[in-house]
């Protein structure tokens, strides 16, 4: 009777010890369980700016994970424009969980406050933009979406270097953008700025850009460099006239249907990639900048440089001051940051 009740003991002991060891893998392969995210950028991963930005954006995420979260990048403008990602994110779609997206592309979207980057001419340099994306009122901006109910947050800024026009025929002053067709997003400011510089703003695809540029559908357009020269619009349009109307601000954004995913952990360390992606674009944006001018002189864009912008920002005022007067309080406090 004894050994039976011993045997029934191991028995009973064995199979507590199998159950807890089968609960414990349970919750190890829960944990352990790969997270893929899938990240949307309209540009050539390679040779650009914004592509550095996601593959340390990736690098960073997967080594603090250790692997548990994998971050697969869709470049190129395979998931479609920026505004079609953009839509897809807000509306709760599965085409993409984060994207890099122009800081004013939020604006159609009603985020004030992000209006004020897309303002022609506000930042004087890079170095002023910097003072503004690590200060505690860029924290602010970025969650602007989130905090007006939209299921998104900006996770970081950074930057593609100013933005320039580029056109099909030479110009050399702002004389010569009277009537030219000239795409740009369709964002109020950036064809309101077209507006009052004296061109005729078109609405036009990012990825069917080089064809309009080819057939004439459009005379110009507008890129930070390396995006002019990594997406080839050289070859369509090899007039660079060096404005400097906006500088490049952009960011990474996050879903809500994708961050809520995530847990306390795991939010670290997405926050901690974004963070390093910031600095890594902030190291890698002159250099890369330089070496796309060396190679468009190489293949011999003309390029126009303006030595005085001051016709082009008081022909801008008006934008400017229809854009800021509701937060000039806001937009002074970023001005006086340079």
């Amino acid at each position: 009777m004894k050994n039976k009740t011993l045997l029934a003991f191991s028995l009973s002991a064995i199979i507590l010890a199998g159950t807890v060891a089968v609960s414990m893998i349970a919750a190890g392969s829960k944990k352990d369980e790969e997270i893929i995210l899938t990240y949307a950028e309209v540009n050539p991963i390679d040779g650009t700016i914004a592509g550095e930005m996601a593959k340390a954006f990736k690098e960073k995420t997967e080594e603090l994970s250790d692997g548990t979260i994998r971050i697969d990048i869709q470049a190129g403008g395979v998931l479609g424009s920026e505004d079609q990602i953009l839509d897809n994110l807000l509306g709760g779609g599965n085409v993409a969980d984060i994207s890099r997206i122009s800081a004013f592309a939020l604006t159609q979207y009603g985020c004030k406050d992000a209006s004020l980057l897309g303002i022609p001419y506000t930042f004087v340099d890079e170095e002023h933009f910097w003072n503004f994306a690590q200060s505690d009122l860029a924290q602010e901006f970025l969650m602007e979406p989130h905090n007006i109910g939209l299921p998104l947050r900006g996770l970081c800024y950074g930057e593609e270097g100013f933005r320039h026009f580029f056109f099909t025929d030479i110009v050399k002053d702002i004389s010569d953008l009277k009537n030219k067709k000239i795409r740009v997003s369709s964002d109020p400011i950036m064809t309101g700025m077209v507006d009052n510089l004296g061109g005729s703003a078109a609405s036009v695809s990012f990825t069917e850009l080089y064809s309009a540029l080819s057939t004439g559908v459009v005379d110009g357009a507008e890129q930070p460099v390396a995006n002019y020269r990594s997406n080839a619009f050289d070859e369509v349009a090899p007039y660079l006239v060096l404005d400097g109307h906006t500088l490049g601000v952009m960011q990474i954004v996050m879903a809500d249907y994708s961050w809520d995913r995530l847990n306390e952990e795991q939010h670290g360390w997405i926050m901690e990639a974004s963070q390093y992606a910031s600095l890594v674009c902030r190291e890698k944006v002159a250099e890369i900048e330089e070496q796309n001018f060396g190679i468009l002189r190489e293949k011999g864009v003309t390029i126009i440089e303006v030595d005085d912008k001051e016709p082009w920002i008081s022909a801008c005022k008006p934008i400017t001051d229809k854009y800021s007067s509701e937060l000039s309080d806001l937009y002074a406090e970023i001005t006086d940051m340079q």
